[in-house]
């Protein structure tokens, strides 16, 4: 749903700056306010496409979280559990001391494709460190 939002950003944003010459207002626009105004487009453009970047990777070893910014490598014996909390918009690593990782790739818009990832990760997890209680009960 991303990537057509973008577009009709950019298209917009082309047609608005195209217009921009023959303004009946009596301001006279140059050809710079014209790109100006197809880049501002294109920054709107990537802004919504840069929401698509969060990504979640998980393996026998560990998780990589890819949120907006940075990636992030965890040993699964590093997790105490995964969560889902009520009311959050994003599932979420629990960390030793109280600590957690937000966890953007998996949504709570997502609805059952969350609750399926959630449960895949709780299995490699529980698998790695080998413990009923390493799933995280909350979720």
């Amino acid at each position: 749903m991303t990537v057509p939002i973008a577009v009709v950003f950019i298209a917009v944003f082309a047609i608005v700056a195209a217009l921009l010459r023959d303004s009946g207002t009596g301001v006279y626009f140059q050809v710079s306010d014209q790109v100006a105004m197809v880049g501002i487009g294109v920054l709107l453009a990537a802004g919504v496409l840069w929401l698509t970047w969060p990504k979640v990777t998980a393996d026998a070893d560990g998780i990589t979280v890819r949120n907006l910014l940075g990636r992030t490598r965890y040993p699964w014996s590093a997790i105490v559990s995964i969560s889902f909390p009520d009311g959050a918009a994003w599932a979420r690593l629990e960390l030793p001391d109280d600590e957690y990782v937000p966890v953007m790739a998996i949504q709570s818009l997502d609805g059952a494709r969350a609750v399926t990832a959630i449960r895949a990760l709780r299995g490699l997890h529980r698998a790695a460190v080998g413990s009923p209680d390493a799933a995280g009960t909350t979720g």
